[in-house]
C-alpha cells in the first residue's frame, strides 16, 4: 500500500485553524481525509464540527471524512488509524493533524520519523502555519510558541488580513519572511484556500521541490549578489523601512557557495552541529554540489532528524553551486558560516 499523505496544521490561538479545517472538510474534493484533534481542554472539538460521543475515538462523517479526538499519544493514534484502514475498518486516504495553539510542531513532525512503523504507514506531507494579521505582531512579540510555529512552516497562511490596513500587513509579511524565507506565504479569507495549496505540497519530500524557491532569497538580499555566500544579518541594510523593529529569536540564516563540499568533512560538521544546537534548529534544507557527484544531493532536517537523498543530474552548462538555509532560534551564524566554509574543497 503506498504511504498515507500526512499534513500538521498549526497557528496560534484563534488564527483560524478550525476554519479552515471546518472548509476542508466539507468541501466536496473527492478526498477521503481522517482528522486527528490535539487539542486540550475541556471542549476537545468545536462541537458544531463534529457531535461525538467521546467515548468512540473516531468519528465517521457523512462525506467520508474521519475525524479522531487524541489525548493519548499521537504514535498510537496514527498506528491504530493505519491498522484500522489496512483491516478495512476505516477508509480515508489522507491525514491532517491539528495541533493546539500552544503546540511546537516539532515533536508532531519528528514523530513520522522517529517510528519506524509510522514511517513505513506515512509520508510527512508539509506543516502548514495561520498566522492572525489582526494578533500575530503581539504574538510573535511574546510567544516564542508563535515564532516557532512560523518557523516550521512549509506554507504560512495569514489569516483576517482584510481588518489590518495595507502597511501593517506588509510589515507583517517581511517579518514572517525573514523568519523563514523558504515558506510561501498566502492571504486567506475564511478558511477559503484552494485544496491544492493545502495539500500535497511535498514540503517534507526531498525530491519533490529540490530548488528553494525561486524569489526564496529576493526579499531577503536586495544586494549583494556577488558573493560567494550570503547572510542578511538583522544589522545589515535592507530595503524594508520597518524592518529594525523586531529582534526575532526564530530567524533564518542563509549560506551559498559556488566551490563544491567535501562529502565526508561536511556530514561530521552537520552532525556535530545538530549534536550541540538540534533542539534549536527548526528546519533546514539545500540543494548541495558535492565533489565527484554528477547529480545534485538534497538534504534537510527538522531539529536533531537529518536527511539527504540523490536529486537530479546537473544539467549541461548548469551552473554548480550550493544553497542552504537554517531556521532556528539564536542560531549560531559565525559558527555555522566558517564550519561550512571549511568543508568546501
Amino acid at each position: 500500500m503506498s504511504l498515507i499523505p500526512a499534513t500538521i496544521l498549526t497557528g496560534f490561538l484563534g488564527a483560524g485553524k478550525t476554519t479552515l479545517l471546518k472548509r476542508v472538510l466539507t468541501e466536496a474534493h473527492g478526498h477521503k481525509i481522517a482528522v486527528i484533534e490535539n487539542e486540550f481542554g475541556e471542549e476537545n472539538i468545536d462541537n458544531e464540527i463534529l457531535v461525538a460521543d467521546t467515548a468512540e475515538q473516531i468519528v465517521q462523517m457523512s462525506n467520508g471524512c474521519v475525524c479522531c479526538t487524541i489525548r493519548e499519544d499521537l504514535r498510537a493514534t496514527l498506528a491504530d488509524l493505519a491498522a484500522r484502514r489496512r483491516k478495512g475498518e476505516l477508509d480515508f486516504d489522507r491525514v491532517v493533524i491539528e495541533t493546539t495553539g500552544l503546540a511546537d510542531p516539532g515533536p508532531v513532525a519528528q514523530t513520522f520519523f522517529m517510528d519506524d512503523e509510522i514511517a513505513e504507514s506515512y509520508l510527512l506531507d508539509s506543516i502548514l502555519t495561520l498566522v492572525d494579521a489582526v494578533h500575530a505582531p503581539q504574538q510573535l512579540d511574546t510567544r516564542q510558541e508563535a515564532r516557532r510555529q512560523v518557523g516550521f512552516a512549509d506554507q504560512i497562511f495569514i489569516s483576517k488580513a482584510d481588518l489590518v490596513d495595507a502597511a501593517a500587513l506588509d510589515d507583517l509579511s517581511h517579518r514572517l519572511k525573514h523568519m523563514n524565507p523558504r515558506a510561501p506565504q498566502r492571504r486567506v479569507h475564511f478558511g477559503e484556500v484552494p485544496i491544492a495549496e493545502v495539500f500535497d505540497l511535498r514540503g517534507f519530500n526531498l525530491n519533490a521541490r529540490l530548488d528553494i524557491d525561486p524569489e526564496f532569497l529576493q526579499a531577503a538580499e536586495p544586494h549583494h549578489h556577488d558573493h560567494d555566500h550570503h547572510d542578511h544579518d538583522h544589522g545589515e541594510p535592507c530595503d524594508h523601512p520597518h524592518h529594525h523593529a523586531h529582534d526575532d529569536d526564530v530567524a533564518s540564516f542563509v549560506f551559498r557557495a559556488d566551490r563544491a563540499f567535501d562529502p565526508a568533512r561536511l556530514e561530521d560538521f552537520l552532525g556535530a552541529i545538530v549534536q550541540v544546537y538540534g533542539p534549536k534548529m527548526l528546519r533546514y534544507k539545500g540543494v548541495l554540489h558535492m565533489k565527484g557527484a554528477d547529480r545534485k544531493v538534497v538534504f534537510q532536517g527538522v531539529h536533531q532528524l537529518m536527511g539527504s537523498d540523490l536529486g537530479p543530474k546537473w544539467a549541461p552548462g548548469e551552473k554548480k553551486s550550493s544553497k542552504m538555509v537554517f531556521i532556528g532560534i539564536e542560531l549560531p551564524r559565525e559558527v555555522l558560516r566558517q564550519g561550512l566554509e571549511q568543508c568546501l574543497v
